[in-house]
């Protein structure tokens, strides 16, 4: 549909409104960069855009700023060779090292190095426990009839929390108990595990067998988890943006649920090798129509382990952000593989 001529002029309009946020005219183009065209020349290349949707006219005697198509036309131009401060760099080593063995404290700080070197939002989750495959469980006594339970999966880091068991079981019980459901479940994802405790609950009605029954109880209580944790990072510098004087009660609103974030972080299928760019109308939820999203995800012993990226303004710098975004993910991915 362009011809390379259309298309330089339109990767110069969108990355001079990037830089300016002010719409952009035909005598700041060919001052600014060396196409050896006129203003009237570069004055029918936008009204051509602008007829095919990649750029728009705020007031008829203004210039023309982009549209999300103009942006995404931009960010597959790009080229990902970009290079990455020295300054996020070491930022992001010195995190990473203090937090190497504790998974928490090493994704929030991932976000918020990626939140304070972009001034946009940092975010970063790992992966929805339901796709978590499960290794061992073991049982142990607690006080009273509590039981603390210790779960080994395929993420690397332990997995524990203390459940109420409704009576007191013995650590020969405990045992035959977790010897069991190594011996039924280990291997299998939790979701898949959820699934097999539905059948398992309606043979053991059958069986009659009291520890099949506890067993599946058990499990069934080890298993449910709370909504997946996300880190969100730099929320008062992001919404200082200008792009949003006039929103901000509803885009704060939307980034303080982390429901609403998970939900967007799952409808996002990043990319294997590299970041997954959402700009504006392309969000599956409404109130992301004005922002756009940068995430990626990042792996463990070759399998994905979570997300991390960032969410800014249309207008965001995507060159920079993407190669950010991209660093961090590779970073965290030799983090849990040492």
């Amino acid at each position: 549909m362009l011809n390379e001529r259309t298309e330089k002029v339109l990767f110069a309009i969108v990355e001079s409104f990037i830089n300016t946020n002010e719409p952009i005219g035909s005598r700041f183009i060919t001052k600014t960069y060396s196409f050896n065209l006129s203003p009237a020349t570069i004055r029918n290349i936008m009204a051509d855009l602008e007829e095919f949707g990649f750029l728009a006219q705020p007031h008829t005697s203004a210039g023309r700023i982009p549209t999300d198509r103009g942006y995404r036309f931009y960010v597959d131009f790009l080229s990902r060779s970009s290079e990455v401060e020295d300054a996020f760099i070491e930022s992001f080593i010195t995190r990473l090292e203090a937090k190497r063995e504790d998974l928490n404290g090493l994704l929030e700080g991932a976000a918020r190095t990626l939140s304070e070197h972009s001034s946009y939002l940092g975010l970063a989750a790992p992966m929805k426990s339901g796709r978590t495959t499960l290794n061992r469980i073991e049982l142990f006594n607690y006080r009273g009839n509590y039981i603390a339970v210790v779960l080994l999966t395929d993420e690397g880091p332990i997995k524990h929390k203390i459940i109420r068991a409704g009576q007191k079981l013995t650590p020969g019980t405990l045992r035959r108990i977790s010897d069991y459901l190594n011996q039924e479940f280990s291997g299998y994802t939790v979701d898949e595990i959820r699934l097999k405790l539905v059948k398992e609950m309606s043979r053991e009605k059958a069986l009659c067998d009291i520890l099949i029954t506890k067993a599946v109880e058990i499990c069934r209580e080890a298993l449910s988890f709370p909504p997946g944790e996300i880190y969100v990072c730099g929320f008062s510098d992001f919404i200082g943006l200008p792009d949003f004087s006039s929103r901000i009660r509803e885009i704060a609103g939307a980034i303080e649920d982390k429901h609403f974030m998970l939900k967007l972080l799952e409808q996002v299928e990043a990319g294997i090798e590299g970041p997954s760019v959402l700009i504006g109308s392309e969000n599956p939820v409404k109130e992301m129509k004005d922002l756009s999203l940068i995430v990626s995800t990042y792996k463990q012993d070759g399998k994905v382990a979570g997300s991390i990226g960032v969410i800014g303004p249309t207008r965001m710098d995507y060159s920079r952000a993407i190669v950010m975004v991209q660093t961090a993910a590779r970073f965290i991915t030799e983090a849990l593989s040492q």
